[in-house]
């Protein structure tokens, strides 16, 4: 199959070059199973239409790079998406979680969206913080939400999964979840404010959190942070058990793997990627 002109394979290490020498414009989440009527897609840096420094498949309205490009990259997502349309929202590292339609305003504040409307794709973009994506195990409910620490810490994926739960009438177990690409532990450093943003409370969770915390080899005071491990410890306090994706291993970091995704620590000007769920 060809994409924007580049071929992919679909394979469970998303950007293993051992079975292709290409990079893959898009990731379908082959080691996430699914209900039937659900996809979920994440998007690269390849293809598109973006110069340098968005290059090339920016789908960022906000980030400086040419309206034309960004408008042409999103229509070229939505046709990939078999008649879903992908619905953009303004985040703002909260917790706010949006109900979408497809006339939901991209204007609308929130960081997190959710919908059962068919063929609505709940869309996040990221160049570092965690993408999340979630269903039931029925395929009722959709939701996808963005992390980074502060929106973490504040209970972006609480504020989701609970509306996921509510709107689907089920609980935690029966909750899947995909965590996409992130910066990754070897190169989020963060400052003490950070770890005690996690770590500061009496809670059984806020001393497994510390785990995820190892103070940097080479600056002190300093820490390198486990952002997947984080939200993978959240969900597991709301007994969702059921989490793919990102394990925390350097495949998935948007730091080190330069030639597929964005990453403003690593680059500052820089474009956004972005993953979609949606049913039909």
């Amino acid at each position: 199959m060809r994409v924007f002109g580049i071929s992919f394979i679909l394979m469970h290490n998303p950007f293993d070059t051992a079975a292709c020498s290409l990079p893959k414009p898009l990731l379908w989440p082959m080691d996430w199973a699914l209900p039937a009527g659900v996809h979920a897609v994440c998007t690269t840096r390849v293809g598109g239409v973006s110069k340098a420094p968005f290059d090339h498949f920016n789908l960022g309205d906000h980030v400086g790079d040419d309206s034309h490009a960004v408008a042409t990259n999103r229509a070229l997502l939505q046709a990939q998406l078999g008649g879903a349309q992908p619905v953009f929202i303004k985040q703002v590292h909260g917790v706010a979680v949006a109900q979408l339609t497809a006339a939901t305003p991209q204007t609308t504040l929130a960081d997190a969206c959710i919908t059962q409307e068919a063929d609505v794709a709940c869309t996040i973009m990221v160049a570092d913080c965690l993408p999340l994506l979630f269903t039931d195990e029925a395929g009722q409910v959709v939701a996808a939400a963005h992390a980074g620490w502060r929106g973490l810490a504040a209970g972006v994926i609480e504020q989701t999964v609970q509306a996921l739960c509510s709107q689907a009438v089920v609980g935690g177990a029966q909750v899947r979840v995909w965590l996409g690409p992130c910066i990754g532990p070897d190169a989020f450093e963060v400052g003490d404010d950070v770890r005690l943003a996690f770590t500061s409370g009496a809670a059984a969770e806020s001393v497994q959190a510390q785990r995820h915390f190892k103070p940097h080899p080479a600056h002190t005071g300093k820490w390198l942070a486990d952002l997947a491990g984080l939200a993978r410890l959240r969900l597991a306090a709301l007994g969702v058990t059921s989490v793919a994706g990102n394990n925390s291993t350097s495949d998935w970091c948007t730091v080190q793997q330069s030639s597929r995704l964005f990453s403003y620590r690593r680059d500052g000007v820089t474009g956004r990627f972005a993953v979609c769920i949606w049913r039909n």
